[in-house]
């Protein structure tokens, strides 16, 4: 068998499967094999590409509880694009694994290389910073290099590794971002005494920062940061908060917005008691009481149902389902404060994030159906994959 190089590699195929029973990793390799056989033509058969080096090694990863079994593909191609698809397309039409019915959903096809540019441009950034002729033809490299060698580098901080400007142990007041792409944009613009949280688990890191240091939260003006805002403080030592514009990102702020914002910080209670004259222009974001609430457990049936109705999955929004499963709300993320808990049995969405599990947790909703999942915090909220 001809083994695939790893500077061939161009795309890789990923898939989530779910099984009504358990299994092993080689009943999986056989399905894809044994399934796919004669499917699209000679030329196309999974063993054969794999032979000829243009499928790399299969891998997966699954793990069995209650009688099912999930888990993970990853495929590397060495095909184009086109071919590429249209063998992660013929996936989706397994419908055994082993002796069991199976569902296997591509999650992606991403291109590799994308890392590979990402070293190049940072190496470049690195090689020009140590050029000490500065008589060079800067026209050569780009704005992005020219500006990072004006720009503080990111260092990663702590045992989580989170993003930070340089020698902030020896600032007295730091801001806290939510993300490392946060912290490279105010680190363009000078602010060098910052760290991000990278991720929606809150890293005790920032505790630690908060006994010694003057914390200073800086969130997304959405609702997501409202809720990120929550949990910081009450899980640190936040002494003020600030937020970006509506709408907008920490990322994607000029510098003049940036400063603007950090100038308008207010004590952290403040901000979250709604008390700021600052701030009296930001619409309030409702939330409607949730009072003890008896939920039946979800069934096999209902997940069968919900994955029927999810055609029904329009855009961004948030499909609300009562306990008969009929769609009672159809609302942005941002809405989700308004809708009367007694409704929100499950909650449906295309891509689930921290936000719509933690509207789902507060309303004590008893699952988030979704077609993918992104990063979301550990929840007692069931996750069911459409």
């Amino acid at each position: 068998m001809a083994k695939i190089s790893p500077a061939s590699i161009k795309y890789s195929i990923i898939a989530d499967f779910t099984a009504d029973g358990p299994f092993q990793k080689p009943d999986v390799i056989g399905a894809l094999f044994g399934q796919t056989e004669g499917l699209l033509g000679s030329d196309m058969e999974l063993r054969e590409l794999q032979k000829e080096g243009k499928i790399g090694r299969i891998e997966v990863e699954l793990v069995t509880e209650g009688g099912k079994t999930t888990g993970e593909i990853v495929i590397p191609s060495a095909l184009d694009k086109t071919e590429t698809t249209i063998i992660a397309a013929s996936l989706e039409t397994i419908d055994k694994i082993g002796p069991t019915d199976a569902k296997i959903t591509i999650r992606d096809v991403s291109d590799v290389r994308g890392s590979k540019r990402d070293y190049i441009m940072e190496r470049a950034k690195a090689l020009l910073a140590g050029i000490k002729n500065q008589g060079m033809d800067s026209t050569e490299m780009g704005t992005e290099i020219r500006e990072s060698t004006r720009t503080a580098k990111v260092v990663s901080y702590g045992p989580e590794s989170l993003a930070a400007g340089p020698n902030i142990d020896d600032e007295k007041e730091l801001i806290v971002c939510e993300g490392r792409a946060d912290v490279v944009n105010l680190l363009k613009y000078g602010i060098n005494n910052v760290i991000g949280m990278q991720g929606t688990r809150f890293p005790k890191t920032i505790a630690t920062l908060g006994e010694t240091k003057e914390l200073t939260l800086f969130v997304d003006g959405d609702r997501g940061g409202n809720l990120i805002a929550q949990n910081v403080f009450d899980n640190a030592k936040v002494v003020y908060i600030a937020q970006a514009p509506d709408g907008k990102e920490v990322e994607e702020l000029t510098q003049k917005e940036a400063l603007q914002a950090l100038r308008k910080k207010v004590p952290a209670k403040v901000f979250l008691g709604g008390k700021s004259t600052a701030r009296s222009s930001r619409p309030a974001v409702t939330s409607a009481p949730v009072e003890d609430v008896v939920r039946r457990e979800l069934t096999d049936d209902d997940i069968s149902k919900l994955r029927e109705i999810s055609s029904e999955i329009k855009g961004k929004n948030v499909l609300v389902l009562n306990e008969d499963l009929e769609v009672v709300k159809n609302v942005s993320v941002m809405r989700l404060g308004t809708v009367d808990a007694k409704d929100a049995f499950v909650l449906m969405v295309s891509s689930a994030a921290g936000t719509v599990v933690q509207a789902a947790e507060r309303m004590k909703s008893k699952a988030v159906a979704a077609k993918t999942f992104g990063k979301v915090p550990a929840t007692d909220v069931r996750l069911v994959s459409l």
